[in-house]
């Protein structure tokens, strides 16, 4: 049985509800859609870029604006959804105080790994749920990297074979690919790194109903 076929069985498993995924990533989606959690997807319009300089010049640590993040996202998606139930995430990337945002050219992503080679980070994800501007919970995770020395040869063949597609990483790598070849060891959830802590936000959903308990 392929990938996809496994996933669209295990969406017919799910109990159903109003369900909205506040965010554009195509891992999130995916990550949810395999996990048999029905929901629909609706990305909140907002000056990502804008919010975190906002909040380091307040003082906030990465965990906090993760968290603050995922919540605003899921706060501005939820006023178009009146009474469903609205997942807000966010990933933040530390690097011994410097802050790491998703690269928009892959030259961009080279000057990232770069300056990661051989260099221990946090990810941290933060997910949220609000129903109708309530905050009914939240979960933070926490997850440490250690990459291994990269000269310029590898990045280069790694960047030319893995494409675009890092450009979605907030770490410029796919951890679930070609990305695995980037570490000497990792420390904290799977689906943590991939930008959402899946297994916490499958609790509060059973206890919702939304999948089977």
């Amino acid at each position: 049985m392929s990938e996809t076929s496994s996933c669209e069985l295990a969406i017919l498993a799910g109990s159903g509800g109003p369900v909205v995924l506040a965010s554009a990533s195509a891992v999130r989606h995916d990550i949810l859609r395999c996990a048999g959690v029905p929901f629909r997807q609706d990305p909140a319009q907002i000056d990502e870029a804008e919010l975190k300089a906002s909040l380091r010049a307040e003082g906030s640590s990465a965990a906090q604006a993760a968290e603050t993040l995922a919540e605003i996202k899921a706060s501005h998606v939820a006023r178009r959804h009146p009474g469903a139930l609205v997942i807000g995430a966010d990933q933040m990337l530390d690097c011994e105080g410097t802050w790491f945002d998703k690269p928009e050219t892959l030259d961009q992503a080279a000057t990232q790994l770069e300056a990661l080679s051989g260099r221990g980070h946090t990810l941290l994800a933060a997910v949220c749920v609000l129903r109708d501007g309530t905050r009914l919970w939240h979960h933070n995770a926490v997850a440490r990297l250690q990459v291994r020395p990269l000269d310029k040869a590898f990045l280069a063949a790694y960047l030319a074979a893995a494409g675009d597609s890092v450009l979605a990483s907030v770490g410029a790598y796919r951890l679930e690919g070609l990305g695995a070849q980037l570490f000497e060891r990792i420390d904290g959830d799977y689906f943590t790194i991939l930008g959402l802590p899946l297994l916490p936000l499958l609790g509060f959903l059973r206890q919702h109903g939304v999948v089977p308990s």
